[in-house]
C-alpha cells in the first residue's frame, strides 16, 4: 500500500484546511485508516481514524469538534477537514493504513504499517 498525503500549507489561526491522502496498491487489506502528526521536539500523536467498511471514527480531544475525517471508497481516499485551527495544531502530518495483519488500538502508531510522506501544517496567530 502507497499513500499519498497533500493539502498542507500556511493559515492563520481561526483558519482551515483540507488534508486528502490517496491509497494504492493493495488496499483491500486494510480495515482502517488514520492521521497522525508530529510537532518539532515531540512525539508523533494521533489525531483522527476511520475504517473503511463502516466509516466509524474516533479522534483525539483536542480536535473534536474542530477536525472532520471522512473517505470516498470509490476514490481510495481519506480527507481531514481542519476548521477553527490553532496555532497547536502546528506540525506534520501524516496519514498510515493498517495492514492485513496489524491489530491493536486505533490511536496507536503500531496498529498501522504503512506511512505516506507527510505534509507541513503551519497555523501563524
Amino acid at each position: 500500500v502507497q499513500l499519498q498525503a497533500s493539502g498542507g500549507g500556511l493559515v492563520q489561526a481561526g483558519g482551515s484546511l483540507r488534508l486528502s491522502c490517496a491509497a494504492s496498491g493493495r488496499t483491500s487489506s486494510s480495515r482502517i485508516m488514520g492521521w497522525f502528526r508530529q510537532a518539532p521536539g515531540k512525539e508523533r500523536e494521533f489525531v483522527a481514524s476511520i475504517f473503511w467498511n463502516s466509516g466509524y471514527t474516533h479522534y483525539t480531544d483536542s480536535v473534536k469538534g474542530r477536525f472532520t475525517i471522512s473517505r470516498d471508497n470509490a476514490k481510495n481516499t481519506v480527507y481531514l477537514q481542519m476548521n477553527s485551527l490553532e496555532p497547536e495544531d502546528t506540525a506534520v502530518y501524516y496519514c498510515a493504513a493498517d495492514g492485513k495483519f496489524n491489530s491493536g488500538p486505533y490511536f496507536s502508531t503500531g496498529r498501522y504499517e504503512y506511512w505516506g510522506q507527510g505534509t507541513q501544517v503551519t497555523v501563524s496567530s
